[in-house]
C-alpha cells in the first residue's frame, strides 16, 4: 500500500492528521474571533456570502482533481503533461465561475448592497486562492507526499487567524476583514503553486491529456452536488428564517463541518491506492481496504461527535459567549452528521473508484433534492430545530442511496448496518441513561469505541500488518523473548 517514492497510507494519514487538526483548531479560533467580532445579522450575511464562495470556489475544479488522481495513478502515467493540462483547464475554469457567478448573486441579491458588497470582497481572493490551493494538494496527494498539503494547510489557517486577529486589533471595517479572510487562502494558495514547481517541472507547451475529459460531466456533477449540500443551509435558510437566526445555525454548523476535515484526512490517504487497486484489477483488494476505510471514517467521526454531543452548551458558552448559547441544541444534532458522513464519504469513494460515477452522482443528485425539501419544510415547520434535523435527514438519505448502488451491497450491509446501530444506538442510549452525568456518558461511550475496535478482526489485522512493516511486532517479540529468558 505504498508508492514508489511516495509515504504508506498510514503516514499519510499521520501527516494529515496532525497538519488537519491544527488547521481545524485555527480556524475554529478565527470563526470564534469573527462571530465574537461581527453582529449576528453580519455573521448571517458573512455566511451566506461564503456559502456562494465555497461553491463557486469547486467550479474552478469541476470535479477535475478526481480524474487527475485516476490518470495519474495509471501504469506510465505522465504526471507534469497531466498537470499541466488541469492547470489550463483550471485557468478557463476560473474566468468562467467569476463571470456566471456574480452574475447569478447580482440576479439574487439585487436589491441587497451590503450582501453583494460582502460577496465582491470575500468571493474573489477566496476563490482564487482555493483553487491553487485545490491544485497544489491534488498534486502531492497524487504523488503520495500529503505532509506538503498539511504545510499549505497550515500557513492558511495561521494567516486567517493573524488577518482576522489584526483586523479587530485595528478595528477594521467588516468589509475589509472579508478582504483578509479571503487573502490569507490567495497567499497560501500561492505558497502551494511555488513548491509544486519545486518539486516537479511542470510544461507550458505540451500535448493535452485527453483522458481527462473522460467521463469529465459525471465527475463534475458529483463534486457540485457533494459541495453544495454542506452550502444549502445558509442558502436556503435565508429565505425561511431571519440573518438573525441564519447565523446562530451558521455558528452550530460551523463546527462540526470544521471537525468534518478529520474524516477527510483518512479518505484522502486512501483515495489513490484504491484507484490503483481498481486499475491493477485487484477488486478484493479494493473492497476489503474500503471497508476498512468506512469502519476508520466512521470510528473518527463518532469519537469527535461524543463531546459536541454529550457537551454541546459549555462547548458553545466557551467557545462564542452566552449570546450564542441558543445555538447549543442545534449543535448537539448537527454532531452526529460527523458519525454518518464519514460512513457515506467512504462509500461514495468506493464507487468512484471502481468507475461507477453515474451510480454516485444519481444518489447525491436524490440527496440535494432531498436537502432542499428538508431545510425549506422542516426549518418553517420547526425553526432551526428542523434545519438540524434536516442534515440528519440527508446523511441518511445518501447512506442508503450509495448503499443501495453498490456492487458489493450484501457485505457492505451485513458490516456497516450493525455498525451504525452499536454505535449510534449507544450514543443516545448513555445520553438518556446518565442524563445528569454527560462525563460518564461520554466515557462510557469512547470504552465502547476501544472496545469495537479490539474485537473486530479486520481492523485488527490492518494494525497488526502496519505494526509488522514498522518492525514494532518483530521487537516485541524480541524483549518478550529476552524477558523469557532472563527469568530462566
Amino acid at each position: 500500500m505504498k508508492k514508489a517514492n511516495g509515504n504508506s497510507i498510514a503516514m499519510n494519514i499521520l501527516h494529515l492528521l496532525y497538519s488537519t487538526a491544527l488547521a481545524s483548531g485555527l480556524n475554529a479560533a478565527a470563526l470564534i474571533v469573527l462571530a465574537s467580532y461581527l453582529k449576528s445579522s453580519n455573521y448571517g450575511m458573512f455566511s451566506v456570502a461564503l456559502a456562494f464562495a465555497m461553491i463557486m470556489a469547486y467550479f474552478t475544479d469541476a470535479g477535475l482533481s478526481k480524474i487527475v488522481l485516476r490518470e495519474g495513478s495509471k501504469h506510465k502515467a505522465d504526471v507534469p503533461v497531466i498537470m499541466s493540462s488541469y492547470i489550463k483547464m483550471r485557468l478557463v475554469l476560473l474566468g468562467a465561475t467569476f463571470i456566471v457567478g456574480f452574475i447569478i448573486i447580482n440576479l439574487l441579491h439585487s436589491e441587497d448592497a451590503m450582501l453583494l458588497k460582502t460577496s465582491y470582497f470575500l468571493i474573489i481572493p477566496f476563490v482564487i486562492g482555493v483553487s491553487m490551493q485545490s491544485i497544489s494538494s491534488t498534486y502531492f496527494q497524487l504523488v503520495e507526499k500529503m505532509q506538503f498539503s498539511g504545510m499549505i494547510r497550515i500557513a492558511s489557517s495561521l494567516l486567517l487567524v493573524l488577518s482576522i486577529t489584526m483586523g479587530m486589533f485595528f478595528n477594521w471595517h467588516p468589509f475589509i476583514i472579508y478582504s483578509a479572510y479571503g487573502l490569507s487562502y490567495l497567499l497560501s494558495g500561492l505558497m502551494g503553486i511555488f513548491l509544486v514547481l519545486k518539486y516537479t517541472k511542470i510544461p507550458i507547451r505540451c500535448s493535452f491529456h485527453k483522458g481527462l475529459l473522460n467521463q469529465l460531466l459525471s465527475f463534475t456533477m458529483t463534486g457540485l452536488l457533494f459541495v453544495i449540500l454542506p452550502q444549502l443551509g445558509p442558502i436556503i435558510l435565508e429565505k425561511t428564517v431571519s440573518l438573525a437566526e441564519v447565523g446562530l445555525f451558521a455558528v452550530a454548523y460551523r463546527i462540526p463541518q470544521a471537525l468534518l476535515q478529520l474524516p477527510f484526512i483518512v479518505a484522502g490517504a486512501f483515495y489513490p491506492v484504491l484507484f490503483r487497486y481498481y486499475n491493477s484489477n485487484q477488486i478484493k483488494d479494493h473492497e476489503s481496504l474500503n471497508m476498512i476505510q468506512m469502519k476508520a471514517m466512521g470510528l473518527v467521526g463518532m469519537a469527535m461527535t461524543v463531546p459536541l454531543y454529550y457537551f454541546a452548551e459549555p462547548i458553545i458558552g466557551l467557545l462564542f459567549g452566552a449570546e450564542w448559547i441558543n445555538a447549543s441544541n442545534l449543535l448537539k444534532i448537527i454532531s452526529i452528521m460527523l458519525f454518518l458522513q464519514g460512513i457515506t464519504i467512504a462509500l461514495a469513494d468506493g464507487l468512484t473508484t471502481r468507475d461507477r460515477q453515474t451510480q454516485r452522482m444519481i444518489v447525491q443528485s436524490v440527496a440535494v433534492i432531498g436537502a432542499v425539501i428538508f431545510y425549506w419544510t422542516l426549518s418553517q415547520s420547526f425553526g432551526l430545530i428542523g434545519a438540524a434535523w434536516a442534515c440528519i435527514m440527508i446523511e441518511v438519505i445518501a447512506f442508503l442511496g450509495f448503499w443501495l448502488v453498490s456492487p458489493n451491497r450484501v457485505s457492505i450491509g451485513k458490516t456497516m448496518i450493525p455498525f451504525i446501530t452499536i454505535l449510534q444506538g449507544s450514543l443516545v442510549l448513555w445520553d438518556l441513561v446518565f442524563n445528569s452525568f454527560p462525563i460518564l456518558a461520554a466515557v462510557v461511550q469512547y470504552v465502547i469505541i476501544v472496545i469495537y475496535i479490539l474485537l473486530d478482526k479486520q481492523l485488527n489485522q490492518s494494525i497488526f500488518i502496519y505494526l509488522s512493516n514498522k518492525g514494532f511486532v518483530q521487537k516485541w517479540k524480541i524483549r518478550k523473548s529476552e524477558r523469557l529468558e532472563d527469568g530462566l
